[in-house]
C-alpha cells in the first residue's frame, strides 16, 4: 500500500477532460469528486423501472437513471456474489488471485480501490455486505476503509438479531458487534447518510453494498401492505425499500450541496436468481450461470453537469472498469502494482476512441465458462453442452450456431483458452457436488430452450426419480 502514498496528503490535479457524452471537468485546486458505489444484491435486470419494469416500483432509482447515463451492455466479472465483488474492488479478474468461488478471500497482495483512495486523502467507508474474507487480515478496516458498518458474510436477516453474536453474519461496526433498529435496508442508507454529513468537507469514497434483494425474503409489514395481492409481493416490497434507502442517500447529497461533485454508480452484483422471483428478461440464465442473465446487470452512472443526463451507452463494458475510471476522474495518476484488467472509460466516451472499451470479456466458475466478442457469445458447460450465439439478433441466446460457424467458434475457444492459461488452477471450495449436479441439469434445459426443471439440491432426489421413470416409460 505504501506504493500509493502521495507526497502530499491530498493531491491537487489540473488536467481537465472535455467530454461530449461524459464530461469529466475540473478546475485547478478543485476538490476531487466524491465517489459512491450503490450495489444491489441478486437484483434482476428487468426489475427496475428504468429497465422496463411495470410491476416493481423504483421511483428514486429511475430518477437517478434520468439524471445520468444508463449502460445497457454492462457486465460483472462473475455470476455469483463473492467473485463478482472481488473483481469489482480490485479491477482485476478474480481468477488471477484465487477468488473464483464464494468464500475465497481477496489476498493482501491485491490492492483494493479503497486502499488507493485512502492513501490519496479520501475518507472511506463500507456499509453492508462484505463477503471478501472472514479473517482479520481481510477485514474492511484493514483493506482501506476508515469505517465499516455491516456484516462479513454472504447473507443475513433484515431485522435486528434477538441477541448479538460473534459470527460472520452478525452486524458490526469496525470490528465491534452491534445490533440495529428497524429494517436493515433502511438502516444502511441512514448510516451512509450520516457518514456523508460528517465528511462533506473531504473527498470521500463510499461502498454501500446492500444485501437487498438477496434471500431471505423479508420485508416490513408496511411495505408488504403496499403490494397486497402482487404476484411477487415480497420482492416488490424489498425493492421498494431498496429504492427508498437510495433515495435517502441521494437526498442527503443534495441537502449538503455536494451532489454536483459526487459520482454515483448503481448496479447489481450479479443476475437475479430464481429463489427471489427476480426477472432477468430479455436474457436467458440466472445467477450462477454464464448466459447473459447471470452477469449482464442494470447499471447507472451519474455526475451532475459532467455526465449526460437521460442518456444510454450501448457498448460492451465491465465492472472491472470502475477502478481505473474512478482513479482517472480523481486525478490519481499512480497505478496499482498489479496490472488492472479494466480500462478507464473517458477516452471511449469522449470520442477519442470510437470502439467499445472491451473487444472481449471472459467468465469462468469452473467448469462453467463463457466469452463475449462484440455481439458473439460462447457458453460452455463441459459434458452438459455448449452454445454459440449472435446477440445482435438473438439476445435470448436461443439459436445455437456452432454448426454453421465452426471456424469462428473454434477461434473464440482458443481465445478463451489463452485467457484461461494466464491463471493458476482454481483453489478453494466451489458449490457442493449436489449443487453442481443441479447446475448441470439447469444448463441442459437452457441449451435446449426449455423451462428450468430443477432449482436446488433439495429437489434432486425426486427429480432423478422422475427422470428414471420417464426413461423407463420411453423404452
Amino acid at each position: 500500500m505504501g506504493t500509493f502514498k502521495s507526497k502530499q496528503t491530498l493531491k491537487i490535479f489540473t488536467t481537465c477532460f472535455a467530454i461530449s457524452m461524459l464530461i469529466f471537468s475540473c478546475k485547478t485546486e478543485e476538490k476531487p469528486p466524491n465517489i459512491i458505489i450503490l450495489l444491489a444484491d441478486d437484483a434482476g435486470y428487468a426489475d427496475f423501472g428504468f429497465n422496463g419494469s411495470k410491476d416493481l416500483k423504483t421511483p428514486n432509482i429511475d430518477k437517478l437513471a434520468s439524471q445520468g447515463t444508463v449502460f445497457t451492455d454492462f457486465h460483472v466479472s462473475a455470476g455469483v456474489c463473492g467473485p463478482s465483488r472481488a473483481g469489482l474492488i480490485t479491477g482485476r479478474y478474480q481468477h488471477r488471485f484465487g477468488a473464483e468461488y464464494n468464500e475465497n478471500p481477496v489476498p493482501k497482495s491485491e490492492i483494493m480501490m479503497s486502499e488507493v483512495f485512502q492513501a490519496n486523502g479520501y475518507k472511506t467507508a463500507a456499509f453492508g455486505k462484505w463477503h471478501l474474507g472472514y479473517k482479520e487480515a481481510h477485514h474492511p478496516n484493514t483493506r482501506g476503509f476508515d469505517e465499516f458498518y455491516g456484516f462479513i458474510g454472504g447473507h443475513r436477516h433484515y431485522f435486528p438479531d434477538k441477541e448479538v453474536k460473534n459470527n460472520g453474519n452478525s452486524m458490526q461496526r469496525n470490528g465491534e458487534y452491534v445490533n440495529f433498529e428497524g429494517y436493515l435496508t433502511d438502516d444502511l442508507g441512514y448510516k451512509a447518510s450520516d457518514f456523508i454529513k460528517k465528511n462533506k468537507e473531504n473527498p470521500f469514497f463510499i461502498y454501500l453494498a446492500y444485501n437487498a434483494v438477496h434471500t431471505p425474503m423479508e420485508a416490513t409489514k408496511e411495505d408488504m401492505a403496499l403490494f397486497k395481492g402482487h404476484s411477487r409481493q415480497k420482492l416488490a416490497a424489498m425493492t421498494w425499500s431498496l429504492d427508498r434507502s437510495i433515495g435517502h442517500v441521494m437526498q442527503t447529497l443534495k441537502d449538503e450541496s455536494i451532489d454536483d461533485n459526487t459520482i454515483v454508480v448503481f448496479f447489481s452484483d450479479n443476475g437475479g436468481p430464481t429463489s427471489n422471483t427476480s426477472s432477468n428478461a430479455p436474457f436467458k440464465g440466472t445467477k450462477g450461470t454464464e448466459f447473459e442473465g447471470g452477469h449482464r446487470v442494470p447499471f447507472i452512472i451519474k455526475w451532475n453537469d459532467k455526465i449526460k443526463a437521460n442518456a444510454k451507452y450501448t457498448k460492451l463494458t465491465s465492472a472491472l472498469d470502475l477502478y481505473p475510471t474512478f482513479l482517472k476522474a480523481a486525478g490519481i495518476t499512480e497505478q496499482p502494482k498489479n496490472k488492472l484488467d479494466g480500462v478507464a472509460w473517458q477516452p471511449y466516451l469522449n470520442g477519442e476512441i470510437d470502439e467499445a472499451p472491451h473487444k472481449q470479456l471472459f467468465w469462468r466458475i469452473n467448469p462453467w465458462s463463457a466469452v463475449r466478442e462484440d455481439s458473439l457469445k460462447i457458453v460452455r458447460a463441459g459434458k452438459f453442452g455448449e452454445g454459440f450465439y449472435n446477440l445482435s439478433n438473438d439476445i435470448g441466446e436461443v439459436n445455437n450456431l456452432i454448426e454453421e460457424n465452426k471456424v469462428t467458434f473454434e477461434r473464440l475457444v482458443k481465445d478463451y483458452e489463452a485467457w484461461e492459461s494466464e491463471f493458476p488452477e482454481p483453489t478453494g471450495i466451489g458449490r457442493s457436488p449436489k449443487w453442481e449436479e443441479v447446475k448441470g441439469y439447469m444448463y441442459q434445459d437452457m441449451f435446449n430452450n426449455r423451462p428450468i426443471r430443477i432449482h436446488s439440491p433439495g429437489q434432486l432426489k425426486a427429480f432423478k426419480e422422475k427422470l428414471k421413470k420417464e426413461e423407463e416409460n420411453s423404452k
